[in-house]
């Protein structure tokens, strides 16, 4: 499997996660069918969306390439009709949404450094992948953005892409590496929000 494909592949599972992650969402705020396709698209893609517009790759993926699209309505409608077997919903998002969190990291990294993006930068765009789309799902289904409460959120994905990022440079970004990569993170993600880490905030 070349490098490109299992890009292009890690992508596509990341836009099924977080078009699920989106779907569920909507599912619990009780929308219309319509609602939690577009919910589910815009969590999927806002991210890489945002990507693509920084690193100048126009027009975004989401566009260009049928497969993001569809692959993202399918998984979101899916799990319109397969909610009654999800038990614990909340649960099932959390989940999804860290799995889509471990991968849009890689894959936006990457992609950042492909296009010539400097490392700092390219992990600022691999952090900004992460969390674009769940901040737009958040904010869709009137909730206060994940990443802008007091859970460990974008500080796992900014450490994510420095992590990938030093992996590319050493030459060891292979499919073994960056998938060990992306499962770290979701699972610092799953354990910071069961043990209730959280980053500081302010004394009022």
């Amino acid at each position: 499997m070349t490098g490109s494909y299992s890009l292009l592949v890690a992508d596509l599972i990341g836009v099924a996660v977080f078009a699920a992650s989106g779907a569920s969402a909507a599912i619990a705020k009780r929308l219309d069918l319509f609602g939690v396709a577009f919910v589910g698209f815009v969590a999927a893609l806002g991210g890489g969306i945002l990507r693509d517009l920084v690193i100048g790759a126009v027009p975004p993926l989401a566009f260009a390439d049928w497969r993001y699209a569809i692959g993202a309505v399918l998984a979101a409608v899916a799990t319109f009709w397969l909610h009654p077997q999800l038990n614990r919903l909340r649960r099932t998002v959390l989940l999804l949404d860290a799995a889509g969190l471990g991968l849009f990291t890689v894959t936006g990294t990457l992609k950042a450094l492909h296009a010539g993006v400097p490392p700092v930068g390219a992990c600022l765009v691999g952090m900004l992948t992460a969390i674009g789309g769940g901040l737009a799902r958040d904010l869709l289904t009137g909730e206060i953005p994940v990443v802008l409460q007091r859970d460990i959120y974008a500080i796992v994905a900014l450490g994510g892409a420095v992590a990938v990022t030093v992996l590319n440079w050493a030459n060891v970004a292979d499919v073994i590496t960056l998938g060990a990569a992306a499962a770290a993170m979701t699972g610092v993600r799953l354990i910071a929000l069961r043990r209730r880490w959280s980053a500081p905030v302010a004394v009022p």
